[in-house]
């Protein structure tokens, strides 16, 4: 192993806001994006993030034109401005990927893969 390698990375322990509970989705700066594994900590001001995985996470079915269902396979975003946070509005922070589908319009708890591929 390399003598300079810090961690593997998928958890890490990341400067977030005081409002981040356990299993809440997380963005830090424009690339960073994961679930709390811990409630934010007064003490430094930071949350153990999940870095990749499968979280079953609220999912809103709108893009950035009204209504859109979720398929399979879509990208989806994150927006801190509006609840749920996750959408398929691309003017949030890429996020992940939806392993469930949703009806357009309506809102549920799906499986999400962080990160996964991204295609512009």
């Amino acid at each position: 192993m390399a003598k300079n390698k810090i961690q593997d990375g998928n958890v890490i322990r990341l400067a977030v806001g005081s409002g981040v509970k356990s299993g809440d989705p997380v963005a830090v700066g424009t690339a960073l994006h994961g679930v709390a594994l811990k409630d934010y900590s007064s003490a430094d001001g930071k949350a153990e993030v999940a870095m990749n995985g499968v979280f079953d996470l609220s999912v809103q079915a709108v893009d950035g034109s009204g209504n859109s269902a979720v398929a399979v396979g879509d990208q989806l975003y994150l927006s801190e401005s509006t609840s749920p946070y996750i959408t398929k509005k691309t003017t949030g922070k890429y996020f992940g990927v939806a392993l469930e589908a949703i009806a357009s319009g309506s809102t549920a708890t799906i499986n999400v893969l962080i990160g996964g591929v991204a295609i512009s």
